[in-house]
């Protein structure tokens, strides 16, 4: 199959992108190299033969269109979007041009290309969305694919706005799509400005670890490699015109999962003090989320998918992975400073 990816420099596009690969597929990465967006993320499979790049925003409908003739694609996944919450709240400007914008002209490219395609019953087009969309949970229940959406922040109501937009591209075009809304993934290649990674970074660099509030907002974490994964499947197997959570069904308070971390790197360096001493509450963020749960049980029953990477197995696997490659982000920090 030949895939076209949008954002797949970034880092869920890029653990896309290796997957994709390893399994034999064609892979044409569309990205525009913004700030989250780094050619280092692939560059162990930049010259690979089954590989293309594509620097285009996905603002830019004409280059799109000339991107999907000259490279035929039988199946979209787009990621490309702006995602982290608190730029949302500082540059909103730039998460409703790219989520909302974007995604349209993005929709009007591929449905001009699906048309000359004859209306392929085969193509697909597959949204990679956030539980964000649905807004907070209190401490019980868990959100279904047809929960309403009730976006709290910039960040979450331009992707619940592009959820939309791709539902109603379906049913007034027939356009054959569908849709993923995925828990807080972590792992490697993460952008350091995430909190995972901020708080690993952090912790090797003997700076504060800022937690936001009482830091007992409640996160549902899912592993990359897990995710990755659900992604195919869904693409190979899900039905056309549905929705499908992705979730781990492990669910921390912010603060626990950061002294999960610091107990890690006591591990590692057993001669400095607990690295939770770092750890520094500061004001809660503005439209601050108290809790997200994802209901998975479609994707399990209809699909067959199911996380297989315990939480404590993934951080220490991803601690390690950032104490090996400081040469990947210790330039993207200094780059923020």
């Amino acid at each position: 199959m030949k895939l076209l990816i949008t954002g797949g420099s970034g880092f869920i596009g890029s653990a896309l992108v290796r997957n994709a690969i390893a399994l034999g597929h064609s892979v044409i990465n569309v990205d525009a190299l913004t700030y989250a967006g780094n050619p280092d993320n692939i560059s162990g499979i930049s010259d690979h033969s089954l590989y293309s790049f594509e620097r285009v925003d996905i603002r830019d409908g004409g280059r799109l269109g000339e991107v999907l003739e000259m490279h035929r694609p039988d199946a979209i996944i787009h990621l490309a979007a702006q995602t982290h919450v608190d730029r949302s709240i500082k540059y909103s400007s730039e998460f409703i041009t790219t989520n909302i914008n974007g995604t349209y002209a993005l929709l009007e490219s591929v449905l001009h290309y699906w048309e000359s395609r004859g209306n392929d019953e085969k193509f697909r087009f597959l949204h990679v969305s956030t539980d964000e969309v649905y807004g907070p949970l209190d401490d019980e229940g868990s959100f279904t694919e047809h929960s309403p959406h009730r976006p709290s922040s910039p960040y979450s109501a331009s992707k619940a706005a592009s959820d939309h937009l791709v539902n109603a591209w379906h049913i007034t075009y027939g356009l054959p799509v569908l849709t993923t809304n995925c828990s807080n993934a972590y792992g490697q290649y993460q952008f350091p400005e995430k909190l995972i990674p901020k708080v690993i970074i952090n912790g090797l660099g003997n700076k504060t670890i800022p937690i936001y509030g009482n830091g007992k907002n409640i996160r549902e974490w899912l592993h990359i490699n897990d995710l990755v994964e659900a992604l195919m499947r869904v693409l190979s197997g899900g039905e056309v015109g549905h929705a499908y959570n992705i979730g781990s069904g492990q669910e921390i308070a912010n603060l626990a999962l950061v002294e999960m971390i610091c107990e890690i790197l006591d591990s590692k360096f057993p001669d400095r003090n607990p690295h939770s001493k770092l750890i520094q509450f500061v004001n809660d963020r503005a439209g601050h989320d108290f809790r997200y749960s994802l209901d998975s049980s479609k994707i399990s029953n209809e699909i067959g998918w199911d996380p297989s990477i315990e939480l404590s197995e993934g951080l220490m696997e991803t601690v390690n992975w950032y104490l090996a490659n400081d040469n990947w982000w210790k330039p993207l920090c200094e780059n923020a400073q």
